[in-house]
């Protein structure tokens, strides 16, 4: 029989009320914004897969690429962040599945925009090559390699972290949330993953800006088609600024790190859930949404399809 008084009882129900509704206070204004564009991108991701013209030319097959791997990176992050905001620990062989899952996606997407980068160069300084080079099969191998390069470098990530002494611990449970850096638990793993973020970054900002360079001076020879140097230039700023916001979620961890000295938890939480909209989902919406927009191709059929596959006018004339 419980000894426990009304009043005790009263207030037990009210912290629990009190937690729960902080919970839903904090994560519902997060959650419901990333389904939205979780939304997005999955009828993105239909569009670029309903037509033959986007399943048959480079650029859209790179486009897929670069949607998914974002798409998935979002979709982990948001289960990552709703496990902490339920308070939900899971065990070390859980939270490391979810991490390098997420390092994975995470280094696909730079690498991706360097593909697209590259195709953009071909197509305005060797036009009459491009079709020979961005064939399907090339386009194919390029995505492998990124993927497998990708994956090694993860797998190597999984060899550093087996080297902590897992079997001295009384348990496997995490005393702390799922996250990278609570899974970075050797220096060596930080070191290696600090390392690799700056080789992946830096190859890719100079591969883009060499690629907009070449397009500028390609778009002043009096043989280049002007208006397509010019949706080229357009198109490789894009990808300058979606690398830019891919390596602002970089500096996630070690501002929390260094915020986490002087500030109390709750001050982190609510610091931690403005930089999480802002460095981590924002950079990987953002990419359906400027090319649905802007690609004249893409954005009737995305219309047709985010309206729900009403009528809209000229939508019969649309290629197939």
């Amino acid at each position: 029989m419980s000894n426990a008084t009304p009043s005790q009882t009263n207030i037990t129900v009210g912290l629990q009320y009190r937690g729960l509704l902080e919970i839903v206070l904090f994560s519902a204004p997060i959650t419901l914004p990333c389904c939205l564009f979780l939304f997005i991108n999955g009828i993105m991701l239909f569009t670029l897969r309903s037509k033959s013209v986007f399943r048959e030319i480079s650029r859209y097959i790179f486009l897929y690429n670069l949607l998914f791997a974002d798409t998935v990176q979002m979709a982990l992050s948001q289960l990552m962040y709703i496990l902490a905001a339920c308070r939900l620990r899971l065990t070390y062989a859980v939270c490391g599945v979810l991490v390098m899952l997420a390092e994975l996606t995470n280094e696909v997407s730079p690498l991706t925009l360097v593909l697209m980068s590259l195709e953009r160069y071909v197509a305005v300084c060797y036009p009459l090559r491009h079709a020979t080079i961005i064939t399907i099969r090339n386009t194919a191998v390029a995505i492998i390699v990124v993927w497998a390069f990708s994956s090694l470098n993860v797998l190597i990530q999984v060899l550093l972290l087996l080297e902590f002494p897992f079997e001295e611990l009384e348990s496997l449970q995490m005393k702390d949330y799922c996250s990278d850096i609570a899974m970075f638990l050797s220096p060596m793993s930080d070191h290696y993953d600090k390392a690799l973020t700056c080789f992946v970054f830096l190859s890719a900002g100079v591969a883009v800006t060499l690629s907009y360079i070449g397009v500028v001076i390609a778009a002043r020879s009096a043989s280049t088609d002007k208006a397509s140097a010019r949706k080229a230039r357009n198109t490789l700023l894009l990808h300058l600024v979606q690398l830019g916001l891919s390596l602002s979620s970089t500096i996630h961890d070690p501002l929390l790190i260094a915020m986490s000295k002087f500030l109390d938890r709750v001050a982190i939480v609510r610091i931690h859930s403005i930089l999480y909209v802002c460095i981590i989902l924002l950079p990987r919406c953002l990419s359906a949404l400027i090319y649905g927009i802007r690609d004249q191709t893409i954005r009737p059929i995305l219309m047709y399809h985010l309206c729900c596959r009403l009528k809209l006018p000229r939508l019969g004339s649309q290629p197939t």
